[in-house]
């Protein structure tokens, strides 16, 4: 198993969820997130008020 960052929302409303468990299926590669870590993430997201540290992010444009 190894770990991954996803970000959700935008601009002022960006939420990047950290640590986040991915299984990978190893005879294809296909990654994958179970029932359980995405009814986490959604409860981290509904509850970002009071979980979420406020850091400054590096953002660049591709364009």
């Amino acid at each position: 198993m190894r770990e991954m960052a996803r970000s959700y929302g935008r601009g002022a409303d960006l939420l990047v969820i950290e640590s986040i468990p991915v299984i990978s299926c190893p005879n294809c590669g296909e990654s994958y997130l179970t029932a359980e870590t995405l009814h986490k993430i959604e409860r981290i997201k509904q509850q970002r008020k009071a979980l979420a540290v406020a850091r400054p992010v590096a953002v660049a444009s591709f364009m």
